[in-house]
């Protein structure tokens, strides 16, 4: 589990593709690794990610194809700036939201909005997504936790502070770019229940359905 909280901005120093996959190597000289070993996860510009490699200022992470094509990790180059956060320890303040690294799809930003110090961003996403996202309710856009301001059918937009600018990648953004974006999980398990709930319901109320519930004994 992760908070969207960035802990550093590295940069990918080195992609080996594999057939649909890649192994990506990863600058992060401020990043503190010193606790790090194989097998942990880090979150990467969003997606969490298996640590196969690492040394003093870098690890190495293995991105399947499926990952490549849920997220928006395969428009990086070499150079390119990612966001940066290992994995949530339990003793840990919860300063954002409960993220966890599984992106649910690409969004793409359509404008950017200067307000004084702050900069608004509308970024569109698959109209399946939407009904995930509710104002005041919180999203994940390349790894870091914000705040939904507005949301519509097919897009939301969210309010970026200055230290959030200056501490992520989201500082770097263009119009145009692809975003990775994570919504709330809390209302993907919502969701579930909520279908579960409307299936018995329209089931009605059957002998079958009194059995399993214990109302009533077979033969009766």
């Amino acid at each position: 589990m992760f908070t969207g909280i960035i802990a550093s901005v590295g940069s990918i120093a080195e992609i080996v593709a594999s057939g649909e996959a890649m192994r990506i190597r990863i600058n992060a000289p401020d990043l503190d690794l010193s606790d790090v070993a194989l097998g942990d996860s880090i979150a990467v510009s969003g997606p969490c990610l298996t640590v196969v490699s690492f040394d003093k200022g870098s690890f190495a992470v293995d991105v399947s194809g499926e990952t490549l094509r849920c997220t928006a990790l395969g428009r990086l180059a070499v150079g390119a700036a990612v966001n940066l956060e290992k994995a949530l320890r339990l003793d840990e303040r919860l300063g954002g939201h409960l993220v966890s690294g599984h992106v649910d799809g690409v969004g793409t930003l359509d404008a950017l909005e200067p307000r004084g110090e702050y900069l608004g961003l509308k970024v569109s996403i698959p109209a399946e997504l939407s009904r995930y996202l509710a104002s005041k309710g919180s999203v994940c856009i390349d790894g870091v936790s914000l705040t939904v301001n507005a949301a519509g059918a097919a897009f939301f937009e969210v309010l970026t502070i200055p230290h959030t600018l200056e501490r992520t990648t989201l500082g770097q953004l263009q119009p145009g770019d692809t975003v990775s974006i994570e919504v709330d999980l809390l209302a993907r398990y919502i969701e579930r229940l909520l279908m579960q709930t409307s299936e018995r319901d329209q089931g009605g109320l059957t002998l079958a359905g009194l059995s399993a519930a214990g109302m009533v004994q077979p033969g009766d």
